[in-house]
């Protein structure tokens, strides 16, 4: 499953870099039967499998030791955190992706069938993260999105720092609009202001339109949003506008 997304595009540029390092590791390796089953009915009964704790205990002691690393979590030349993927867990944002950006490693644990065995999250995983409210099969694909995500952060991995700084979500705004070649397509045009030279209106431009879509599409990180006041008038005013129309509705 990982093969494709973590030998493609960025991500293999990075590890091609050596900006990165990425090591599967296969839980079933650990397991101590015969048929290398890594699940059981849960105690107490109910639908599903559960994880159980020895092989995902025993392949991260068996990571930190590959990487030269023993002892507790955030102690000088210790490991970075453990991360369990899970729906029950912290919900994963550009500012968090930010945050693991920052540490020298992860290791990242996917969960899978009913669960995992609570053991896991209470004495082994350092932070539990989700990708969003919805129900997936295992935890292969949000450690996919979560390693590209701070792949991409890391100093180097992209060619330009103002790309990640005017993405989507890294000020709690989306990104405004975006155009290329050709000016005009099959009737539809690229807004003048792009094509006018002036930085300034420009500039203006995108940031009115940025605060516009954020407002359509994602009111909720409005409030999060570093706003000048300049930004705060924009938003008044389409308000105002707003309250105009459903006034005349009525």
């Amino acid at each position: 499953m990982f093969a494709g997304p973590f030998d493609a595009s960025i991500i293999k540029r990075a590890r091609e870099k050596g900006l990165v390092q990425i090591q599967l590791v296969n839980i079933r390796d650990f397991s101590k039967n015969k048929h290398r089953t890594v699940d059981d009915a849960p105690f107490g009964g109910g639908a599903g499998m559960v994880m159980t704790p020895e092989p995902i205990f025993e392949a991260v002691e068996w990571v930190r030791k590959q990487l030269g690393q023993t002892g507790l979590p955030g102690q000088p030349g210790q490991p970075g955190p453990v991360v369990l993927l899970s729906p029950a867990g912290r919900p994963f944002n550009q500012t968090l992706a930010r945050e693991l950006s920052r540490e020298k490693s992860l290791i990242l644990v996917c969960g899978h069938y009913e669960g995992v065995d609570e053991r896991v999250r209470e004495h082994l995983a350092d932070a539990e993260i989700s990708i969003g409210d919805y129900v997936l099969t295992g935890g292969e694909l949000p450690a996919m999105v979560v390693v590209d995500a701070v792949v991409r952060l890391i100093p180097g991995v992209l060619g330009k720092s103002v790309s990640v700084d005017e993405e989507s979500f890294s000020g709690f705004l989306l990104e405004y609009p975006q155009y290329t070649r050709p000016r005009q397509y099959r009737g539809y045009s690229v807004p003048e202001i792009l094509l006018s030279g002036h930085h300034g209106q420009i500039s203006a431009w995108r940031r009115r339109r940025a605060l516009l879509r954020t407002l359509e599409n994602r009111p909720d990180l409005l409030p999060k949003a570093d706003l000048d006041p300049k930004d705060k008038k924009i938003l008044k005013t389409v308000f105002e506008q707003l309250q105009k129309l459903d006034l005349s509705d009525a």
